[in-house]
């Protein structure tokens, strides 16, 4: 009866593992679709939000920002921050939220200034 038991966990064990493998596979492929569809920029962004572990859109929601201005960025991380603070009532974890936020604004700025050199300095023809 044990000899049963453990075989049907072993393969309810390995049904799941393949089926995470494939479902895995797919969200790479996907993901590397949509970059790809996005070109060259959207590698790096990809890569930043990755590394962020937030997109673009959910920082700009965080921060409550529709385009990317280093100053608008600011003056709302600086509210943000100093409503959030625990020794005010705050969330630490929505004080972390609005940081990674402001780090992956700052960091699509960088890849856009970087994108916007390129450009100028690409011969003209």
């Amino acid at each position: 009866m044990a000899k049963y038991l453990a075989q049907i966990i072993v393969m309810g064990a390995q049904v799941v593992g393949r089926a995470f493998a494939r479902a895995l596979r797919q969200e790479f492929a996907a993901s590397r679709a949509a970059a790809d569809a996005r070109g060259r920029a959207g590698h790096q962004s990809a890569a930043a939000s990755n590394l962020s572990g937030l997109s673009l859109q959910e920082a700009q929601q965080i921060l409550n920002i529709s385009k990317l201005s280093p100053e608008e960025i600011q003056k709302n991380y600086e509210h943000l921050f100093k409503v959030n603070d625990k020794s005010v009532g705050g969330s630490f974890y929505l004080q972390s939220k609005v940081v990674r936020a402001k780090e992956r604004l700052e960091e699509e700025l960088r890849i856009q200034a970087q994108e916007d050199r390129e450009k100028e300095q690409r011969p003209q023809t």
